[in-house]
């Protein structure tokens, strides 16, 4: 374990450490989702999914879903202790979504990739019906799936904001991360990359030309709009640049997080993975007018930044190291292990994936953050 407090603590913030737990599995894990109450969920390559109960004092390895032997499981929704989705990624019907019902003792395939050279980056749901599912552009247009009904049925919206012209841009797979949903704000929203830049798309649900937010009235009912059923004809997004390094197919926006959109909170980190050694990172302005880039970036590329509550501080990791930062992304800081607490010296690094607390790193790598040090 390692201790976030060497790098809060000169600002006041309370200490925390992440405790090492035994995953039993030698997959790389990139899919991690924390439900609560001590439920959590992870994922990763040859079909692995892991579950635990008990706040990670043991994770269980849940069957493989059939086919899905090789498969590669980037991304995990998880809604309760007997209720998931996973998401593989891979080119055409590589990208599959499985769900299981009964706490992973058995699994449905509810849906394949339609597009022969798509490819699914991120699943995310607000509720445990409502969620959204982004993929690579496919002719020239981003892939955005909604569902209304706990994933059971999608459909994919036709909104020509989603078309990127003869730009070079894509999403990343890195963490689950690169699409943003939140419960407060039901619209989604994602990060991109590659040699034309990196940027913010945000969601607008239209009628009749107007921004309506998440009340738009579709279907049957004059009930708050369920996204999936308003997306062919509701769901329009806006691009907005991004003031970070991307100018390349491996560079740009791995992830987003926000502490709350109605205050306007929300910070970008990313960089290029083939140069793990140059970090970047953006916040949202408070005009919510751009994404300047951090004064102090972190100290690598990272592919995964949530923002932890308690400690009021963004927690950013990768494979070369873990930063923090306690102004909203405009400052990072490195956090080094510490020999007088027997830490081993890569006990920062090797992470792919956050739901705090829980982070997971290649090799079946699981750390929880420790919050009993307030």
């Amino acid at each position: 374990m390692w201790l976030i407090g060497l790098a809060l603590a000169a600002c006041g913030v309370a200490r925390a450490q992440w405790q090492m737990q035994d995953s039993h599995t030698t997959a790389d894990l990139r899919g991690i989702a924390n439900v609560g109450g001590g439920v959590a969920w992870a994922s990763g390559t040859n079909g692995t999914v892991l579950r635990t109960e008990d706040g990670g004092n043991m994770w269980q390895t849940c069957a493989i879903p059939p086919g899905a032997e090789h498969l590669d499981f980037r991304g995990v929704q998880a809604f309760d202790a007997n209720t998931a989705i996973v998401m593989s990624s891979g080119k055409g019907d590589l990208s599959r979504l499985y769900k299981t019902t009964d706490g992973c003792r058995s699994w449905k395939l509810v849906f394949t990739n339609p597009d022969q050279d798509g490819f699914w980056d991120a699943i995310r749901f607000s509720d445990t019906r409502n969620g959204f599912l982004l993929g690579d552009p496919v002719h020239n247009k981003f892939v955005l799936f909604g569902t209304y009904d706990g994933g059971e049925h999608w459909t994919r919206a036709n909104g020509h904001s989603l078309a990127i012209g003869d730009s070079k841009l894509s999403a990343f797979a890195a963490s689950n991360s690169a699409l943003l949903f939140s419960a407060q704000e039901p619209i989604p929203a994602f990060v991109t990359g590659g040699p034309t830049g990196a940027f913010f798309f945000a969601g607008l649900y239209l009628e009749h030309g107007h921004s309506v937010g998440g009340t738009a009235l579709c279907g049957p009912s004059a009930d708050k709009a369920p996204p999936g059923k308003c997306l062919a004809s509701l769901l329009e997004f806006q691009p907005l640049k991004i003031a970070m390094d991307a100018d390349n197919e491996t560079s740009g926006a791995f992830s987003i997080a926000s502490a709350g959109l109605r205050e306007s909170r929300a910070v970008v980190v990313g960089g290029n993975f083939k140069e793990p050694e140059k970090g970047s990172a953006a916040y949202l302005d408070r005009k919510f007018e751009g994404f300047p880039p951090a004064e102090n970036p972190p100290h690598g590329y990272r592919s995964a930044v949530a923002y932890e509550e308690a400690m009021k501080a963004w927690i950013t990791v990768g494979p070369n190291g873990t930063d923090v930062s306690i102004d909203d992304g405009r400052h990072w800081r490195a956090v080094l292990p510490d020999p007088a607490l027997h830490e081993t010296p890569d006990a920062d690094r090797n992470w792919n994936a956050l739901s705090l607390p829980f982070v997971v790193g290649p090799k079946g790598r699981i750390g929880k953050l420790d919050r009993t040090h307030y």
